[in-house]
Formats: structure tokens, sequence, C-alpha cells
């Protein structure tokens, strides 16, 4: 028969003993590991989760998802096992706190850094626009459309609800930016559609001093200074005004930064003509880009083509950057996630209440 009156010195095995084995076995967890977890209650607004730890770890309602939540039920089930991040050390009772938020997060800027790699067409509806542009989401991450990617002639106000063509211009996790272009997914369609050489009716829908933007069917090219005529022009204003209708020849397609370039200074019959007689440009426009593209093809050859015949380079730094002012781009996470590393206070909500 068992001694039920055994002591722990009889026994050899203390309080303190059998603590010591469970730190032995314990895993140890740090903020920002992966680990598995197990829905064992859920609570109001959030879940005790079973993580193998000591004490069970906590997440709350606004961890549960990058998008909205407004129940715990949403988003786990009890008895789910799934993966969480830890996202603080354990707090004054021993406990962690998880997120999944932060996986989503992480996920999301490797599915967009992934299809920026690939230059996708992805495809998002306008939530709400600021003074710079508009905001879409990709992947549940907040995107920006800067107003000068934004290609349509409706007030962008007007844009709130409507799905949109999009590309990527700028994927920066570490800056908490992404950069959309409208105008560019458009001009990749258009591109397929367009050649070099080829002679297009636009409207002038914009002059800066740099030179003219041309609607043609719906996305806007330049007609840089350097290309209105041959001979020097001091501003655009002297030759175009504002819903003009122009002749145009297309002399280069951009598909990587969304751009199309155009002419009328190759469709000058004389040097001069677009100052001294529009009329007889654009009645010969068709002829003059027939020898434009002659001289392209030689060229291509390997053939020297007559002197004039050749499209001026426009240097990049000529024509204004796409985003002007930094910062109105708003970041592509609305609110601050706290680092992995640090412990907050307070964790921040999913989204703006």
């Amino acid at each position: 028969m068992v001694n039920q009156n055994l002591t722990a010195t009889e026994i050899g095995f203390t309080h303190e003993d059998f603590a010591a084995l469970l730190d032995k076995y314990d895993y140890h967890f740090s903020p920002g590991d992966i680990v598995p977890g197990t829905v064992f209650s859920i609570e109001p607004r959030g879940a005790l989760i079973d993580i193998g730890a000591k004490t069970a770890a906590y997440i709350p309602i606004q961890e549960m998802s990058i998008n909205r939540v407004d129940a715990p039920e949403e988003v786990l089930q009890s008895n789910e096992t799934r993966e969480f991040f830890i996202l603080t050390d354990e707090n004054e009772d021993g406990q962690l706190t998880l997120s999944i938020r932060r996986i989503e997060y992480m996920r999301a800027w490797e599915r967009v850094r992934q299809l920026q790699a690939e230059d996708a067409t992805v495809r998002s509806g306008v939530f709400a626009t600021n003074r710079g542009g508009a905001l879409v989401r990709i992947e549940g991450l907040r995107g920006f459309i800067p107003g000068s990617h934004i290609s349509t002639r409706k007030p962008k106000e007007e844009l709130v609800g409507e799905e949109l063509p999009l590309k990527f211009l700028e994927v920066d996790e570490e800056r908490n930016r992404l950069v959309l272009s409208h105008r560019r997914a458009l001009v990749e369609r258009k591109m397929n559609r367009l050649e070099v050489g080829e002679v297009v009716i636009g409207t002038v829908r914009g002059i800066k001093p740099y030179g003219a933007f041309i609607d043609i069917g719906g996305v806007s090219g330049l007609l840089h200074i350097s290309e209105i005529s041959h001979e020097h022009i001091d501003t655009p204003h002297s030759v175009f005004n504002v819903n003009d209708e122009v002749k145009v020849m297309i002399i280069d397609l951009d598909a990587e930064r969304g751009r199309i370039s155009l002419s009328t200074k190759q469709l000058e019959p004389e040097p001069g003509d677009m100052i001294k007689n529009r009329d007889l440009v654009y009645d010969k426009a068709e002829e003059m880009a027939a020898k434009y593209r002659e001289q392209l093809l030689a060229k291509q050859q390997g053939i020297t083509a007559a002197p004039g015949g050749t499209a001026e380079v426009v240097a990049d730094e000529e024509i204004p950057p796409a985003v002007e002012i930094e910062d109105e781009i708003p970041p592509a996470i609305e609110d601050e996630i706290p680092a992995a590393i640090e412990t907050e206070d307070e964790i921040p909500a999913a989204i703006e209440e």
C-alpha cells in the first residue's frame, strides 16, 4: 500500500523541480514568430488561443483580419487550428498577444510585389479621393493613384465606386507606399493598337511650359515643345490652345513608363510650317509620316537616314515625374502597426472608425 504521507524530501522531487521541468520543455516564443495555434475560447472582443505556452495567448478582434471585423466568429471558429503572428511579448500575466492581420499584411505585400514583377494589370474600385488623386484597395492594402495617372475626363470625385484597370508604379513596403497608374493600364491597352509612325487625331487637353498633352482616344500623349516644330518655340501656348484638334504622329511608345510621345515637327514639309501654315502640315501629314517610317526602317536596317529624318530624343528629366509631392501619397496601411520587437500599450485598430 502506498504511503499517502510521504513528503517532498522523501520523494526527492520538489515544486521547484517541477517548475524547472516545465521550463525545460516549454517552447520559447518571441515577437515576430509565426506559430500554429488552436482556438479554444471565443470572447466578445477577442479569442484565447492555445499555442503551447504556459498561459493561453490572446488575439484582440482588431488583429483578426486585414479587413473590418465586427464579431470574432466572422474569422475564427472554436477548435480551429491555424497560424498566428506573435505581436507582443508576454504581459505581466504571462500572456502573449497574437495577430492574424500582420500575417495577411505580409502576404499582401508579397503578392503585390509578385504582381508588379509580372507587370500585371489589376482592377480595383475607387473608395475615396483626396486632393492628390484617388484611393483603391489592392490585396487589402490601400493604393494611391496620383491625379496625373488618372485618365478620365470625369472629376475625380465622381470616380468613387468605379472600377479601374491599374498598373503598379511603386511597391515599397518599407516606406508603406503602394502607387498605381490608371493611365499606364489604358496606355498599354491602347498601345496594342498603335504603332510608331502612325498619324492620329487628338485634342489638346493641357498645356505646360515643356509641351502639350494630347488626348488620343482616351489616353494622353505628350507633344514635347522640342517636337512641335523645327523652328524655335518659346512656349507651346504660342502654337496651341486647350481643346484644339490636332494631327500628330506617334514617335515613341513606352509601355513600361506608360508614355506616348508625339510629334508635329516630323510632319512639317518645311521647317517652321507648324507656325506658318499649320493646315499644310495636316494636309501633308500622311505623306510626311510615310517618309518618316521609311527613314525609321532604313535606320533599323543600318542604312544612314537623310538628315533631319529622326526624332529628337527628349531627356527624361525634362518630363515631370508622375508624382511631384511625395507627402501627398497616403500609406498603403492606414494605421501604423507596431514593430514585432516592441511592446505597445495599445494595439491600433485595423481600419479607421
